[in-house]
């Protein structure tokens, strides 16, 4: 649901100056890319809304959603990440 996520993770991952993890990944790309969190909040708000709500398979909330997307992305590419940014 993020443009470009993998590209902005990067970013974010290499602007941290402390170890990686989670939360200061999630907290750092709220301080980004406040659009990208105001974005998918508001499509998750659409969606609640919507006459498809608990009808379909449940879309995550917005919080949950990203702190995933983080975790697998960490899980990818903290190893090979950490090695680059050195």
């Amino acid at each position: 649901m993020i443009t470009n996520q993998e590209e902005k993770f990067e970013i974010v991952f290499n602007s941290l100056d402390e170890k990686p993890s989670e939360q200061l990944m999630f907290n750092t790309f709220l301080e980004t890319y406040p659009e990208d969190w105001k974005q998918l909040k508001v499509t998750f708000s659409k969606f609640r809304r919507s006459k498809q709500f608990g009808k379909t398979i449940p879309l995550p909330r917005p919080e949950e959603s990203l702190r995933k997307s983080i975790r697998v992305w960490l899980r990818k590419n903290a190893t090979t990440s950490s090695s680059s940014k050195k």
